[in-house]
C-alpha cells in the first residue's frame, strides 16, 4: 500500500524565492552616462524652458546693383562656380559696412544699443554683457554679433539682414537703422566715384579753356603789334597783285615786240620801255613786301600761322575736354550703385528665437556622441588590458 502524497501546485511564496527588489532606474544607469548625458541635458532643459528670454526676430532682403546690372542668372551662377565672377559682389561692401564698428556706431547714433540688448528680465546669458564680456564699445560689438546676421543669396543675387532683439519693436527699429545706413554708404561711393570723375574731367576742361584763352590774348597781341589782322591774306592779295603787274609786263612786252617790229625807230618804245621798268620796279617791291627780308610777310606770317596752330588745337583740346566731362558724368549716372528693399524690415509679432527644443534635442544629441565615443575608447583599452 503506497503513501499518499500531497503537491502544492499554488505560487511560490515571495519569501521562499530570495528575489531582491529591483533598484530605481536612475540607480541602473552608468554614472558615466548621468555625468556626461543625463546632467547637461537637464541642465538645457532648465535653462531653455525655465530661463531663456525669447528673442524677436526682424529680416529685410535688399539688392545692391547697378541699373545695367541685372539679376545673376543660371548660367552665371554655374560659371561663378568655376571661378568666373558675374559681378554680383557689390552687395558685399554693404554687408561689411552693416557688419563692422562703424555700422554699429552709427547705430548708436540713434538708438541706446546697450539698453536694447540689455532689457530688463532678459537672462543672464543672452542679454547684453554676459559673464565674460567686457562693458566696453568692443565688448558690445563683439556682443552684437550674436544679434546680427547678413547673408548673400547667389542664386538669386539678394541679401538677407535678420536682427534679433528682446523686444519686436527693437528688432525691427535696429534693422531700419542698419539698413539705412548701408543705403548712405552707397550714396557715399556714388558720390565719391562719380565726384572724382567729374571732377577729373571738368579739370582737363579748365586747363583747355585756359590754353585756349593764352592762345587767343598772343594771336590778338601779334595783330596789334603787327598791324595785321591776316598776314595770310594779305600775303595772298599781295601774290595776286605781283600777277596781275607780271600780266601786264608781259602784255607791254608783247606790244614793245610789235611796235619794235613794225617801226624800229618808232618814238613809242621808250615809252613802253619805261612803262615796263616801273611795272617791274613795282613786282619787285610787291615781292620784297611777301618775302626777303625781316620786314617782309614770310617771317610774320610763320609766327602767324604758329599761333593759329596753338589756338586751333587748344579749341581741340577744349571739345575734347568737354565731351570726356559729359561722358564721365554720364557714365557716372548709369553706373552708380543702388539699395534697393525687396522687403523691408518687419515686425514679429512672436519670438521666434531660441528654438528651445531643438537646442535641448541639440545638447542630447551632442553628448550622447561623445558620450558613445568615449565608451567605445573605454572599452577598446579594457579589452586591451585583459590581452
Amino acid at each position: 500500500m503506497t503513501e499518499a502524497k500531497l503537491n502544492y501546485v499554488g505560487p511560490i511564496p515571495k519569501a521562499l524565492t530570495f528575489e531582491r527588489a529591483k533598484p530605481p532606474l536612475w540607480r541602473r544607469l552608468p554614472l558615466g552616462f548621468l555625468i556626461l548625458v543625463l546632467l547637461p541635458t537637464v541642465v538645457a532643459a532648465v535653462y531653455y524652458l525655465l530661463i531663456a528670454s525669447p528673442r524677436y526676430v526682424s529680416e529685410a532682403r535688399f539688392l545692391v546693383r547697378a541699373p545695367n546690372q541685372n539679376v545673376p542668372s543660371s548660367l552665371g551662377v554655374a560659371l561663378q562656380g568655376v571661378g568666373i565672377s558675374s559681378g554680383q559682389t557689390d552687395a558685399f561692401a554693404v554687408h561689411e559696412y552693416i557688419s563692422s564698428r562703424d555700422g554699429l556706431k552709427a547705430l548708436t547714433q540713434r538708438y541706446d544699443v546697450e539698453a536694447m540688448l540689455a532689457p530688463p528680465g532678459a537672462d543672464f546669458l543672452s542679454r547684453y554683457p554676459r559673464p565674460g564680456e567686457a562693458d566696453t564699445f568692443e565688448g558690445l560689438y563683439k556682443a552684437f554679433q550674436r544679434f546680427l546676421t547678413v547673408g548673400y543669396d547667389s542664386t538669386t543675387g539678394l541679401s538677407t539682414l535678420r536682427v534679433e532683439a528682446f523686444s519686436a519693436r527693437d528688432a525691427q527699429a535696429m534693422a531700419e537703422a542698419l539698413l539705412s545706413s548701408g543705403e548712405s554708404l552707397v550714396n557715399r561711393l556714388n558720390e565719391r566715384s562719380n565726384t572724382d570723375a567729374v571732377a577729373n574731367a571738368r579739370l582737363s576742361q579748365e586747363e583747355a579753356r585756359t590754353r585756349l584763352s593764352e592762345a587767343q590774348l598772343q594771336l590778338a597781341a601779334f595783330r596789334n603789334r603787327e598791324e595785321f589782322i591776316d598776314p595770310t591774306l594779305a600775303a595772298r592779295e599781295g601774290s595776286a597783285l605781283i600777277g596781275g603787274l607780271l600780266s601786264t609786263v608781259a602784255q607791254l612786252q608783247a606790244e614793245r615786240a610789235q611796235v619794235a617790229a613794225d617801226a624800229p625807230s618808232s618814238p613809242q618804245l621808250p615809252t613802253i620801255d619805261s612803262r615796263i621798268a616801273a611795272y617791274q620796279q613795282q613786282i619787285a617791291t610787291e615781292r620784297a613786301k611777301i618775302a626777303g627780308g625781316q620786314e617782309s610777310l614770310a617771317p610774320r606770317i610763320g609766327a602767324y600761322e604758329d599761333l593759329v596752330a596753338q589756338r586751333e588745337f587748344a579749341l581741340a583740346e577744349l571739345e575734347n575736354a568737354s565731351a570726356a566731362l559729359l561722358v564721365a558724368q554720364q557714365e557716372g549716372r548709369r553706373q552708380s550703385l543702388y539699395l534697393e528693399r525687396v522687403v523691408s524690415p518687419s515686425l514679429p509679432d512672436e519670438a521666434e528665437e531660441p528654438h528651445r527644443w531643438l537646442a535641448i534635442l541639440t545638447v542630447f544629441a551632442t553628448m550622447m556622441l561623445i558620450y558613445g565615443v568615449g565608451w567605445l575608447i573605454w572599452a577598446g583599452v579594457q579589452e586591451h588590458r585583459q590581452v
